[in-house]
């Protein structure tokens, strides 16, 4: 799934342990979600909208056919 957090976590400059640890996961998850080699769940989705202060739509783009 396409997403824009690293462009979000560069606008108000955290790193990628700084927004890991926000979010309760690991700065391996953030860079695989970053990359788009890991979709998060609904939890994490909502935890990173929270913290971002958006809709996850905002961060998340589902690839549609």
């Amino acid at each position: 799934m396409e997403n824009d957090l690293k462009v979000r976590r560069a606008r108000v400059d955290v790193t990628q342990k700084e927004l890991a640890d926000a979010v309760n996961v690991t700065r391996q998850t953030i860079n695989a979600i970053e990359r788009g080699r890991y979709d998060p769940s609904l939890e994490l989705a909502f935890a990173l909208a929270d913290f971002f202060g958006c809709d996850i739509e905002d961060i998340f783009h589902p690839e549609m056919e």
